[in-house]
């Protein structure tokens, strides 16, 4: 109880606010746009939450982030997005698991409720992007031969998410800007799906507010770099 307790506790009245209004937007979109399949709002709310607790460092952000890439697997395999389906079932969710260990091996002063935000060495940077564009050249021959609908935008989709979840795993804080850039193509393949269909207009709003959960977590995780950085206070 006293864990659950300190759990809420942890939350400033500014991150209560914003959650509970990127929940409020993402509620009010799906039923304005006619939808019914409340498993999608589900999944919505899933990866609201996921990326709340994300941009806090907390390691149940990272376990929500592996049911939310299950989900929206599904969702793009519906949608014929297969660039979308495989990037999510065969990479988001596998690095998103070896992501928990990681964040649970690596807690702030033995604390797993806030993971110890790591500094990537120069190297790492080309060698993440490189790996990146390999895996995306490969990606984009398998995608064409799938019959991917949309599939320029689903390529660079997979390579801003390979980014996002490797520098994910690694505990950067600049995992949330490559998070940023892939929801930026995500709202522009799901308008691309609601000019046909207004229902996906939901979609388009839910990764929207993907996109401002995503800027809070830069800007926090710069916050956590600097105050773990601090020497603690001696009495």
């Amino acid at each position: 109880m006293k864990r659950l307790l300190r759990f809420f506790r942890s939350f400033t009245p500014f991150e209560v606010i914003l959650w509970a209004g990127s929940v409020i937007a993402v509620t009010v979109s799906f039923f304005a746009c006619g939808n019914t399949d409340l498993l999608n709002l589900f999944g919505s709310l899933l990866g609201a939450s996921a990326l709340i607790l994300v941009s806090k460092g907390h390691v149940a952000g990272q376990m929500l982030c592996v049911l939310f890439a299950a989900y929206y697997g599904f969702v793009s395999y519906s949608m014929r997005y297969y660039g979308e389906m495989i990037t999510y079932l065969g990479m988001s969710l596998p690095i998103a698991l070896a992501a928990v260990v990681s964040w649970l091996r690596h807690p702030f002063r033995g604390d797993t409720s806030e993971v110890e935000v790591n500094t990537l060495k120069k190297w790492e940077y080309p060698l993440i992007l490189g790996l990146a564009a390999l895996v995306t050249c490969g990606f984009y021959f398998l995608l064409r031969a799938l019959g991917t609908e949309r599939l320029i935008w689903s390529t660079v989709s997979v390579f801003t998410s390979f980014t996002a979840v490797v520098l994910t795993f690694r505990r950067s804080p600049f995992y949330a800007l490559a998070y940023a850039s892939n929801d930026v193509v995500l709202i522009v393949l799901w308008s691309l799906a609601a000019a046909g269909n207004s229902e996906y207009i939901a979609l388009v709003v839910c990764f929207s507010v993907f996109l401002l959960l995503d800027g809070y977590g830069f800007f926090h995780w710069l916050r956590m770099k600097k105050r773990q950085a601090d020497p603690p206070a001696t009495s």
